[in-house]
């Protein structure tokens, strides 16, 4: 299973692996604090693509196909979370602010379908 939260949150035994997906860390938060199993930098937009977002927070379905194209070109990036959510619950944390529309919702996206794919085989 895979949920996603925001890494100001509080940590929740429920939350299983808790993974950052940000290339960036989350303003004001410790380390401690977070407590997070790692940190999958790789996983995240690249800085080009997390900066064109920025500009256009409108073009949702233009940032995840981009987004989806570069985690296609990159798959070691993702398969270790893929494993972990096979095994067991993980959260992705990330640090937007919104919640509706960022990389963790478009990366559990991509990882979920991919779970269901194997699934059906």
């Amino acid at each position: 299973m895979i949920r996603i939260k925001r890494a100001y949150e509080e940590a929740q035994r429920t939350d299983g692996d808790r993974i950052l997906v940000d290339r960036l860390w989350p303003r004001g938060v410790k380390k401690e604090t977070l407590a997070i199993k790692s940190w999958t930098k790789d996983a995240a937009p690249s800085d080009k693509l997390r900066h064109w977002y920025h500009q256009h927070m409108e073009e949702w379905s233009e940032f995840r196909r981009r987004y989806f194209a570069e985690l296609e070109k990159d798959p070691a990036a993702w398969q270790p979370l893929l494993e972990a959510a096979r095994a067991g619950t993980i959260t992705l944390l990330y640090g937007s602010r919104n919640e509706a529309n960022n990389n963790a919702v478009a990366l559990k996206e991509f990882l979920d379908r991919r779970l269901g794919a194997k699934k059906k085989s």
